[in-house]
């Protein structure tokens, strides 16, 4: 489960429809009732936040958000979108990580999901993270 203050419009999260579990978008967000709407692709759907369930970060899932991957010769990795950095201690090991934008800095020292980073990369750049290209 995802706490709702930690959700915002633009997040892509796994949402469980009794059993169906898809990933989508969060369109909107009702604050008063606690709920989410979420696009899987076909259509918005409200859902609880019991239903909603965060995707786990990998170079998969930032493949399909545009970003591009270096691999260093002292076995770190970087990914970059536009001025947006990743660096990773190591291939595929998402738990302790640097990010940067400019002159920000941040050091993320427990693993963090999908829609954290989205909010870290929005609170940094003030552009959502999605699957379009970025300056």
């Amino acid at each position: 489960m995802i706490k709702f203050n930690e959700i915002k419009v633009g997040d892509y999260l796994f949402a469980d429809n009794d059993g169906d579990k898809k990933q989508g978008e969060v369109t909107d967000l009702n604050g008063n009732e606690k709920q989410v709407c979420v696009n899987t692709g076909t259509q918005d759907f409200w859902y609880e936040t019991e239903q909603l369930s965060p995707i786990p970060l990998s170079d998969e899932q930032l493949t399909k958000l545009k970003f591009q991957k270096q691999d260093n010769e002292d076995g770190t990795v970087k990914y970059m979108k536009g001025a947006f950095r990743m660096l990773l201690p190591e291939k595929n090991s998402f738990s302790k990580f640097e990010i940067w934008y400019r002159d920000e800095r941040r050091h993320i020292v427990q693993p963090i999901s999908l829609h954290q980073l989205q909010n870290h990369f929005y609170d940094m750049t003030k552009v959502h993270l999605n699957d379009e290209a970025f300056g």
